[in-house]
């Protein structure tokens, strides 16, 4: 199967199954996306399936459904306390860049390279470029999926909750605050899609705990950044730390595969 789907134009592929589901998506009854967040998720599809194939798609796709999933429990509670994402939950062209510029930015870099308009040198730093890269983007979905399913899964069953700079109780949603039942949703959701990554061959299993170990870092880094600096700067909205998010999450585990090859060597 996975033959004849490369055998086939990519670019013809990706636009025909994207605009089919950009349809379903569009007369479903229940909205994940907003009119705006559709047509710039169905570009970032276009371009995940072009560079990555299929296998880079299921990763991206297992965050979409994962994500809007967890978004959603607890929904009626948390809109009651104000504390639930806005439109019920539907993503926005902002939502969308927030959570997968990182992803695109590699993937958009395994592409080019594959496409032999950089030829990376014999004697260079980096000897397998592209598998760092999907290594990052691996680890990138993988950090967003455990800050999202964290704090959704902490918002509605956190019994506990901390602000993680200073371990004083606060209110579930406050920005920066953490809960040890937001904390190990969040861990199995950063498995469950590093198990996807190497499952499709994006990754091998070493490359799972790199991206389970860089989500865990990066999604409590967020959470300092949440705790100590969103308030101060209007400019450092939610879509924006998610890039920071992603973006640690992706070096992270970079370096961590980076370090242990250069120990093992």
């Amino acid at each position: 199967m996975s033959s004849l789907i490369n055998s086939v134009n990519p670019w013809l592929v990706a636009v025909v199954l994207n605009t089919i589901l950009l349809g379903l998506a569009w007369i479903a009854p229940k909205k994940l996306l907003t009119p705006a967040g559709l047509f710039h998720a169905w570009f970032l599809a276009i371009l995940i399936w072009v560079t990555l194939g299929w296998q880079g798609y299921a990763v991206v796709m297992f965050y979409f459904l994962v994500g809007s999933g967890v978004t959603r429990i607890g929904m009626a509670q948390k809109e009651a306390e104000g504390i639930a994402e806005k439109r019920s939950g539907a993503r926005g062209p902002e939502n969308v860049w927030g959570s997968a510029l990182t992803g695109a930015l590699c993937a958009l870099g395994v592409g080019i390279i594959n496409s032999g308009f950089i030829v990376p040198s014999s004697q260079s730093l980096v000897p397998n470029p592209q598998s760092l890269l999907l290594l990052a983007y691996v680890a990138s979905f993988s950090t967003k999926l455990a800050d999202t399913t964290a704090s959704e899964v902490g918002k509605a069953y956190g019994k506990s909750t901390f602000l993680i700079t200073t371990l004083q109780p606060v209110p579930r949603g406050t920005e920066g605050a953490v809960s040890l039942e937001g904390t190990l949703a969040g861990i199995v959701a950063s498995v469950a899609i590093a198990f996807v990554g190497w499952g499709v061959g994006l990754i091998d299993l070493l490359g799972v705990a790199w991206c389970v170990l860089a989500a865990f870092i990066a999604t409590n880094l967020e959470s300092v950044i949440g705790a100590t600096l969103q308030s101060k700067y209007t400019w450092l909205t939610n879509e924006v730390v998610n890039i920071f998010n992603t973006l640690i999450g992706a070096i992270a585990a970079v370096l961590l595969a980076w370090t242990w090859i250069s120990i093992i060597k």
